[in-house]
């Protein structure tokens, strides 16, 4: 395209060269300013060749990058796809081992809730039975409740021992072993003996040193009377000591101080069926 239009004008320039020689000074000019046209119209129509070259280039090369782009996206397309059939096949599978681990999860949350509401049932009718056993005790400071699912025997400290002593008494004697009938037949039950005390300083009581040791004795009095008198079983009690650490009242007056002087014997059922379904 380039040569055609430079022959074309070299070919009006000559013509109008030859012409020259007849033609007038007039028309001579007219043909000059026709040639310096064809000439700025020459460089124009390359400057538009070049430019439009340009675009063709920057053209080829937004199509290969796109040409690549669509190769990636096609890629990934074929990736998804894949999952998405491996899903399909193996969904049926799977929603059966779902629905089978889900129905087990079920059933053995409804096991673990009936072990519970057993627990809850024993609990509450060991409570009636102690409060009927205990029954004449209780106008001596003697309380049956259920906390957290465990049942709670409370003996204020005149209920079993003299003041300052770790020696049960006769009264105390008694109360116990009303206590140790109920707890023989039942032998699914931990107990536990805690003893507790106020906040006054032991002074003058020999080998007790202090409310530690104080309540610590007390406590293994306790069991020692339940498991060597009454002969319920070691294995099911435990001895300890609280001190004047858990008090039930404020140490500022003597009622307060009265009611922290006590033994708590906590009763609660043996879970190892809860336990091994948890497990």
């Amino acid at each position: 395209m380039k040569n055609t239009f430079l022959a074309f004008a070299i070919f009006l320039f000559a013509s109008s060269i030859t012409s020259c020689v007849i033609l007038s000074p007039k028309k001579y000019k007219a043909l000059l300013g026709t040639k310096d046209s064809l000439y700025t119209a020459f460089n124009e129509g390359q400057i538009k060749i070049e430019n439009l070259e340009g675009e063709v280039k920057k053209l080829k090369k937004d199509t290969a990058l796109m040409a690549e782009e669509l190769r990636d996206i096609q890629s990934r397309y074929n990736d998804v796809d894949a999952n998405y059939k491996k899903l399909k096949n193996n969904s049926s599978s799977e929603i059966t081992k779902l629905s089978g681990d889900l129905a087990a999860r079920e059933k053995r949350l409804k096991e673990v809730e009936e072990v519970l509401r057993k627990r809850d049932e024993a609990t509450n009718q060991l409570k009636e039975k102690l409060q009927q056993a205990l029954l004449g005790f209780t106008k001596s400071g003697l309380t049956v409740d259920i906390k957290n699912g465990k049942v709670y025997v409370s003996l204020m400290d005149k209920l079993l021992f003299p003041s300052g002593s770790i020696i049960i008494d006769d009264k105390g004697k008694q109360a116990l072993s009303q206590l140790a009938k109920v707890l023989k037949e039942q032998p699914e039950i931990n107990i536990a003996v805690e003893g507790h005390t106020d906040n006054q300083k032991v002074n003058n009581l020999g080998q007790i040193k202090d409310n530690w040791d104080l309540s610590v004795l007390r406590s293994t009095s306790v069991v020692r009377f339940l498991t060597e008198g009454e002969k319920v079983e070691g294995v099911r009690m435990t001895a300890t000591g609280k001190g004047e650490f858990q008090p039930l009242a404020p140490n500022t007056g003597a009622d307060g101080r009265s009611k922290n002087r006590r033994i708590e014997i906590v009763l609660s059922p043996k879970l190892d069926e809860l336990y091994n379904l948890i497990k």
